[in-house]
């Protein structure tokens, strides 16, 4: 083969297939601009450059990478698995609050010698799906992953009815929606027991369905691409049933365990939904415990700090999508 000089672009000598194959791996998209920044080979591979005839949306499009770019600096550094607020409602539940969707956000299926699940109602129609529906720690998060552990019966539940072989009641697939509320959710334990929201909340991703294996553990199911989910609302969605209780021959399903991966974003910031359109502004609040300190000083030098992002973000914004919500006589950067 013959020598490259440092000039050479490697991409060239391997085509299309492989080199894009390559820039796949490339989990931050923001990486993938950059990479294409290189050379006009590798420029191909990234957004498609707009004729001059839409330079104005060419430069919206620039722009608005530059403010994701800037803002998922306030995103979690790394990824965290405790993505999962507090729970909404389950489609149905079959002994609350014993069997509630609460029991989810506790890791493994054993609490204080107990069995810790969900229980949805028996159906007679193995194929009668189920829901469950959750809040997430922050109205802004970048999902990547979703682990979902499926209840198996065995010698230490002690129930009414004990059944051999200890049965698992997993769904036969699953699936998962993100979205926001057309306003805010008033909720109680009624709900929280069986409730489907319905119109109630605007679902702005799907994601594939994937299929559950009939096993007692933790089952991570990675996105195809990390999600922005803005509103905080997540659905998993059990679809299918596999197990049927001796009892009274209907098809259940139980799960132990839900946990979310991914990076919200972080205290002081917030997003709000403004309206069922999708309008959002981004606030901040320096009161935030996040940035509560002891000494005078180091109050000063964080909310400096926030005062310094929240000034870079409205310059590439360029107008006043930014709320400060603080005790201040300062007015909040223009």
């Amino acid at each position: 083969m013959r020598r490259m000089d440092n000039r050479g672009d490697f991409l060239q000598l391997l085509g299309p297939d492989v080199s894009t194959a390559i820039l796949n791996h490339l989990d931050d998209p923001s990486d993938l601009v950059r990479a294409c920044s290189v050379s006009r080979s590798w420029h191909r591979f990234g957004p498609t450059k707009l004729n001059g005839d839409n330079s104005s949306e060419w430069e919206r499009l620039k722009r608005d990478h530059r403010v994701y770019a800037f803002l998922a600096r306030g995103l979690s550094p790394s990824i965290r698995t405790d993505c999962l607020s507090e729970p909404i409602s389950a489609s149905s539940t079959d002994n609350y609050p014993d069997e509630s969707i609460r029991n989810t956000l506790e890791p493994g299926d054993r609490v204080e010698n107990r069995a810790s699940y969900w229980s949805s109602e028996g159906e007679n129609d193995p194929n009668v799906p189920e829901t469950l529906t959750y809040t997430l720690v922050a109205n802004l998060c970048v999902v990547t992953e979703i682990r979902v552990q499926p209840f198996q019966e065995n010698s230490v539940y002690i129930s009414a009815f004990f059944q051999y072989g200890f049965p698992i009641y997993s769904s036969k697939a699953v699936r998962f929606r993100m979205g926001y509320p057309r306003r805010p959710l008033e909720f109680n334990n009624d709900k929280l027991a069986s409730h489907e929201w319905g119109d109630e909340i605007i679902w702005t991703y799907t994601s594939p369905e994937f299929p559950m294996a009939q096993e007692n553990f933790l089952q991570a199911f990675k996105l195809p691409e990390p999600v922005l989910c803005i509103g905080g609302i997540l659905q998993v969605e059990l679809l299918g049933r596999v197990q049927r209780q001796e009892m009274d021959e209907l098809y259940y399903i139980c799960v132990s365990h839900v946990q979310v991966l991914g990076r919200p974003l972080l205290q002081p910031f917030d997003i709000e939904v403004l309206d069922p359109s999708g309008l959002c502004a981004l606030n901040y609040n320096l009161k935030t415990q996040c940035y509560e300190s002891s000494t005078q000083s180091h109050e000063t030098e964080a909310a400096a700090h926030v005062r310094r992002f929240t000034d870079i973000l409205m310059q590439l914004l360029g107008n006043g999508a930014v709320v400060a919500d603080h005790e201040s006589d300062e007015e909040p950067p223009a």
